[in-house]
């Protein structure tokens, strides 16, 4: 059987190929804010013992805790989780971190499970499957990065007005807001975006669905047993 043979089928739609694009770079940019220690960072002039953290690492250069009963000294960068934090986690981890934390990890699983969908939809295997139910497949991808997009604007937000408490970091004037956290505000902006695109992929694809439906039932009325 010759090339010219093989059966057409419908590629994917302009939206759909360029909101996966947008799903990519958002991806991109969440997993750099997701995973680098930059959220906060000190500004080099104060000499501050605090020197960067992120949502999941911090940074110090001998650091004591003014609260503390025993004078440890907290020196390098180490896991929020890990034992060396373990005396100080509850004020270096306040539930309103914790929530940013939960935010953008919802966000992280989110957007990557739609890139999954995106590149199975874009290369249409297995392609039965995506053809069948390729109106529910960009209905998931739209919702994902919906809802990834609004958990995203959640975090940004709390992060932005929390992160200055003074009952957080000390001297919290030595230090500013660094590039990991604008990261994950240029990736909402992007998931948002998105989201938009994908909408009207998901919108067709419907639509596409409830004609194809509706031509059916037509070419193939119900049967009728009884008297009309």
């Amino acid at each position: 059987m010759t090339s010219d043979n093989k059966v057409d089928y419908p590629k994917a739609s302009d939206s759909m190929v360029y909101g996966g694009i947008l799903v990519y770079v958002a991806g991109l940019f969440l997993l750099i804010a997701f995973a680098s220690p930059y959220w906060v960072e000190s500004y080099d002039e104060t000499f501050s013992e605090f020197k960067h953290m992120g949502l999941w690492e911090y940074c110090f250069e001998r650091f004591r805790f003014p609260y503390h009963q025993f004078d440890k000294v907290f020196s390098g960068c180490h896991y929020i989780y890990s034992f060396e934090f373990h005396i100080i986690r509850e004020w270096l981890l306040p539930g309103w971190l914790l929530s940013v934390q939960t935010f953008v990890t919802l966000a992280f699983i989110l957007s990557f499970s739609s890139q999954v969908l995106v590149a199975l939809i874009v290369t249409r295997y297995p392609l039965k499957f995506v053809l069948k139910y390729e109106w529910l497949l960009s209905g998931i991808v739209f919702a994902c990065n919906a809802f990834g997009a609004f958990f995203l604007f959640l975090a940004v937000i709390v992060f932005w007005t929390q992160s200055s408490r003074r009952d957080w970091l000390m001297y919290p004037n030595f230090n500013h807001i660094s590039w990991s956290y604008y990261f994950c505000a240029v990736s909402f902006l992007f998931h948002g975006l998105a989201a938009l695109i994908l909408y009207k992929d998901a919108k067709k694809s419907w639509d596409t669905r409830e004609e194809k439906r509706h031509l059916v039932m037509e070419m193939y009325p119900q049967e009728h047993n009884g008297f009309i």
